[in-house]
């Protein structure tokens, strides 16, 4: 227990908030990155998401995870060292180092520095192995540096949640290949993932009763408002979510009820009636869709861990 091990600052970009609004306003589809959901109130409302009886996936990965704890945690062996992709405030982590047998070390990477290193800080303090952290996107490069910590037998990649399905398959491919690049040869993932499932219950997910969803969505425009002195009329827009299912995903949108606009920095922006802002992606994955995606990068599926209704997967991947 004591200081971290090494913390790696490899200065992220963290996007231009203005010029990405801009950007996005001035499509044909417009959209907006989900990582500006992320303000403190859009952080503490997907919290709130994640405790509604309709979104299935944080309890049902949670539950998939305690039941098949001893298994997930004898997979890599003694002496593996974990590598935590998103890690955030490390929340979701002790489960797995307190199973795993004689683990080497910790490594949080998470794209907000301060957090980050809070509480990385923080989990150092209190656990007696090596921890360490890296600032930096997951979609960038990352390089582990040499002889900083002990030699682990392997590495064990972490990336629970369903954020891979937040990327479009490309991009999900990319980030695979480069955490295998990370993680070297002879490495495992363990990775977190959504699956295909009835419509209905997708759409209720993303659609929740006590409306924390739509709050989480609309709270984008509040952010233009209040952070870029954007003029819009709030009350001219909508949560509207549904699950596209020729392309396996669920879709959020805010949409104009009738005919409005955004003006920023001396520009209008139209929405016609029923015209959307694209805010967010959710893939759903069947297993033969994922093993298509995984064969498109260094891992292969080893194991799958699922729940009795088959709505969300452990996946246990290998670098080979």
């Amino acid at each position: 227990m004591g200081p971290l091990a090494f913390f790696l600052d490899m200065h992220p970009a963290l996007g231009d908030f203005r010029n990405d609004v801009i950007e996005g306003l001035a499509q044909d589809q417009k959209s907006l990155s989900p990582k500006y959901f992320y303000d403190e109130r859009g952080s503490a409302l997907f919290k709130q998401i994640t405790e509604q009886p309709e979104y299935y996936p944080t309890q049902t990965e949670k539950k998939i995870l305690l039941e098949n704890a001893a298994d997930i945690a004898a997979a890599p062996g003694p002496n593996a060292a974990v590598f935590e992709y998103g890690s955030g405030a490390s929340e979701k982590i002790e489960w797995l180092l307190n199973g795993l047998d004689r683990p080497a070390a910790y490594v949080a990477m998470d794209i907000s520095k301060d957090f980050l290193i809070e509480a990385a800080s923080t989990f150092a303090r209190n656990f007696d192995l090596p921890i360490a952290a890296v600032c930096a996107d997951f979609h960038g490069h990352v390089h582990i540096p040499p002889n900083i910590l002990p030699a682990p037998a392997r590495w064990l990649g972490y990336f629970p949640g369903s954020t891979l399905g937040n990327m479009t398959p490309a991009l999900a491919a990319r980030f695979l290949r480069r955490a295998g690049e990370t993680l070297g040869t002879g490495a495992q993932f363990l990775l977190g993932v959504d699956l295909e499932k009835d419509a209905h219950i997708i759409n209720a997910a993303y659609n929740d009763e006590a409306g924390v969803t739509a709050a989480f969505n609309l709270n984008l425009l509040t952010r233009m408002e209040r952070e870029l002195g954007a003029d819009i009329r709030i009350e001219d827009f909508e949560h509207y979510a549904f699950y596209n299912e020729e392309d396996w995903r669920l879709e959020m949108h805010l949409r104009a009820k009738k005919q409005t606009e955004i003006a920023l920095d001396g520009r209008k922006f139209s929405f016609a009636a029923g015209e959307t802002l694209h805010t967010e992606n959710s893939h759903k994955y069947s297993i033969n869709r994922l093993k298509a995606l995984f064969a498109e990068t260094p891992w292969r599926l080893d194991t799958v861990w699922t729940d009795e209704n088959q709505w969300f997967a452990a996946c246990l991947l290998s670098n080979n």
